[in-house]
């Protein structure tokens, strides 16, 4: 008897399939179904068993997991160059600080994070974790993009055009979160910005509802040794310590940065069983140092992989983020077999999904899960022979090999060789309305 043909939206044959969580396939094709991936199997045999309504064949790509950012402030690629070569504190207190001062506003949220979000996608990013002011604005241009957002209510002492005190932004971060908690691509966290600008009893406040509401904390942690130095001056102890005290760490804890942890400090948070957002690019720009990657992982804390924003890094680009954070921990450790190429793709997938709460539903390519995938053409002389796709990915190829990006199923992005990227739910128009407009208003405030 023959074997009964099924229906599904889409079949992707490739290549290439990288898993993360298993093999790498050759020659298989992903079948999706209402947004989630509900087969892989040999090409020939998909071919006999599925009847989709979409096909698409990737013969020169590698198919992977939709890459994830777990650490940026995506509005701020508005920002995107305007105050470099500066440390952080500099940085902040004399460029950052003031133009947000300025022209922080919805209007600005809403257009730097649909701005970042085409940039994410041609990039192969199909989720990414944020952390700023005017979250509503945000959440608007994430569900025009059509991509998966974590948004972080950010949560401070000082006033801002936004909120005027800690107990404010909570107010209005939690409000915002009504406008968007039932969404299937958006996500909630707490994000009290850092040590230093949050106070203890804020802290205890944001704990209390993260308790209460089931929210994970994104925070600022160790990123400087002024930070660390500044808490010793307020509180007697480093901030890990302090935030221990305090019950903000746990499981529920993205910590960014992490540059300067001593052995005990990761055995902490390795104990509470917290994650941390490792971003390369924007520590060294900054000249906050290098995150000890090496030892935080040999202690068994989650690392995953973020860019910081493009106000800090310049790029939203996560396969650049890949390469320094493996290329760094080889450095840095002296030992070459440090944080190989599979470590480094699964930070940036799996393990950064799983950091969000997100690894039931992405970050591997399996069935039941759903269907962010990213396919990269690996077919260009200067990527080529390639003997190994998993370190193709890490070592050899860039962004701007992306082909396509779909988020639950929906091709959000396509690149056909010499052509451009066309985005299903952004026209190039409105990004170069985006630019041009605060461009000029920002350089009269520079």
């Amino acid at each position: 008897m023959a074997e009964e043909i099924l229906d599904a939206d889409l079949a992707i044959g490739a290549k290439w399939v990288v898993t993360v969580s298993g093999e790498v396939l050759e020659n298989h094709a992903v079948i999706v179904s209402r947004g989630k991936i509900i087969d892989v199997l040999p090409k020939s045999a998909a071919a006999q068993r599925y009847r989709a309504s979409t096909n698409v064949e990737l013969e020169e790509h590698v198919l992977l997991p939709g890459l994830i950012n777990l650490h940026t402030h995506a509005a701020m690629t508005l920002l995107r160059g305007y105050a470099d070569d500066q440390p952080l504190m500099t940085w902040l207190e004399e460029y950052i600080w003031p133009v947000e001062k300025r022209a922080l506003s919805k209007d600005f949220v809403f257009d730097g994070t649909l701005l970042g979000c085409a940039e994410m996608l041609a990039g192969g990013v199909t989720c990414f974790n944020d952390m700023y002011f005017y979250p509503s604005a945000a959440a608007d241009a994430v569900r025009q993009s059509g991509m998966r957002a974590n948004l972080g209510m950010v949560v401070m002492e000082f006033a801002t055009s936004y909120a005027s005190d800690a107990e404010h932004y909570l107010m209005k971060g939690l409000e915002a979160r009504d406008g968007w908690k039932n969404h299937p691509l958006l996500t909630s966290s707490l994000a009290p910005h850092a040590p230093y600008t949050v106070s203890n009893r804020s802290f205890e406040q944001i704990v209390t509802y993260a308790e209460q509401l089931s929210l994970g904390i994104h925070l600022h942690l160790h990123e400087t040794v002024d930070e660390i130095a500044t808490s010793m001056e307020q509180f007697g102890k480093r901030p890990v310590q302090r935030l221990a005290e305090l019950g903000v760490l746990g499981p529920g804890l993205i910590a960014t940065h992490c540059v300067h942890l001593d052995e005990k400090e990761m055995d902490v948070l390795a104990g509470y069983g917290c994650h941390v957002a490792h971003c390369p690019t924007s520590n060294l720009k900054l000249a906050s140092g290098i995150a000890p990657v090496h030892e935080m992982k040999r202690k068994g804390i989650n690392v995953g992989i973020g860019t910081d924003g493009a106000a800090s890094n310049n790029r939203l680009d996560v396969f650049s983020e890949l390469r320094l954070a493996a290329l760094l921990a080889k450095g840095s450790s002296g030992m070459a077999d440090t944080m190989p190429a599979s470590t480094a793709l699964r930070m940036a997938t799996l393990d950064a999904a799983r950091a969000i709460g997100l690894d039931d539903r992405i970050g591997s390519i399996e069935v039941g899960k759903d269907a962010d995938l990213t396919a990269v053409r690996i077919s260009d002389p200067e990527l080529l022979p390639c003997f190994d796709p998993v370190s193709h990915l890490v070592y050899v190829a860039g962004r701007e090999h992306v082909t396509h990006t779909w988020v639950a199923g929906n091709l959000l992005y396509r690149k056909l060789p010499g052509q451009s990227g066309v985005y299903a739910n952004i026209e190039p128009a409105q990004l170069q309305e985006i630019v041009s407009s605060w461009q000029a208003r920002l350089a009269r405030q520079h």
